[in-house]
């Protein structure tokens, strides 16, 4: 098999390569520092910043799945995959993808426990818990993702061997498939829907509770100090649920689109949250950005 690239705009791939590049260097960069920073500061080994590293593993991932191939595609002409490896990529994409979403949500749970139930935060969000949430965020991922690639083992090729895309993604490769799919294009929906509508439900559940005790605190400060714990956290959200519903609503409102619109949506929703994440965290959270301040004062002294 092979990769496209971005069709219709492959004399510019060496241009477009750049600005993913750099977003993919700082992916690296901004996730590497935070795992670094939370692994040694003993005062980061909270559960909040458990499920930062969690999400920062997550990101380093999801980039680390994709870009390497597609710079590969666009800087060497390097479209050769094997089915293998396809199916193998696609199935990690989409997992952690749905990993992800599971963290962000803990991280309201966290969130709720700290603001709404602070005298009992460390008896409810023990190490204990924080390992089980871990373990069923990736038993939901691997149990939802496995029945696709063994699906698209058993199909028919006949559309030719080059995926219209820069990665495989599942329904990429579908539209290769010469035969009935529309369980694959039921269960992609359903699993999409599924993942996407009940953990923005209950991570706005959350935050609704958050508020309403938010907005029984005394004091103006006390209301601005414990919802500025959850900026960072809503930014996250908004980084990473933000591109998938431009997308979504980009696919129904302009179906005849040019197809390296939707593709540049789809890398566009990959890089971002990985790059951006480390930056609100690291910018927004003052134990992280006192832990950087005193590392940049011991190199200067």
């Amino acid at each position: 098999m092979a990769g496209k690239g971005i069709p219709g705009l492959e004399h510019l791939h060496v241009w477009i390569s750049i600005p993913f590049c750099f977003a993919y260097t700082l992916a690296l960069l901004g996730n590497c520092t935070l795992l670094f920073i939370i692994r040694a500061d003993a005062a980061l080994h909270e559960p909040m910043y458990l499920f930062l590293a969690m999400l920062a593993t997550i990101d380093l991932v999801l980039s680390s799945t994709t870009l390497p191939k597609m710079l590969a595609i666009f800087w060497f002409r390097d479209r050769e995959i094997s089915f293998f490896a396809c199916l193998v990529q696609m199935f990690f994409l989409h997992s952690f993808s749905i990993m992800e979403s599971a963290v962000l949500l803990a991280m309201a749970f966290d969130r709720y426990v700290a603001i709404c139930k602070p005298l009992h935060y460390t008896t409810v969000l023990t190490r204990s818990l924080i390992t089980k949430i871990g373990m069923a965020a990736v038993v939901r991922a691997v149990t939802l993702m496995t029945p696709l690639p063994f699906l698209l083992r058993h199909f028919h090729y006949c559309r030719g061997p080059v995926i219209a895309h820069c990665y495989c993604e599942h329904m990429a490769v579908v539209r290769l498939v010469c035969g009935d799919t529309s369980f694959n294009n039921i269960y992609g929906i359903a699993v999409a829907m599924f993942i996407v509508v009940l953990d923005l439900l209950f991570v706005i559940l959350s935050y609704v509770f958050i508020l309403q005790a938010v907005l029984q605190l005394a004091s103006q400060e006390s209301r601005y100090k414990a919802f500025g714990t959850c900026v960072s956290h809503i930014g996250a959200i908004l980084s990473t649920y933000t591109p998938v519903v431009i997308s979504s609503v980009m696919h129904r409102v302009a179906r005849r689109a040019a197809p390296h619109v939707h593709i540049l949506l789809a890398i566009f929703y990959l890089l971002f949250p990985p790059m951006i994440n480390p930056i609100i965290y690291g910018v927004k959270t003052k134990q992280i950005r006192d832990y950087m301040l005193s590392l940049f004062q011991r190199k200067n002294v």
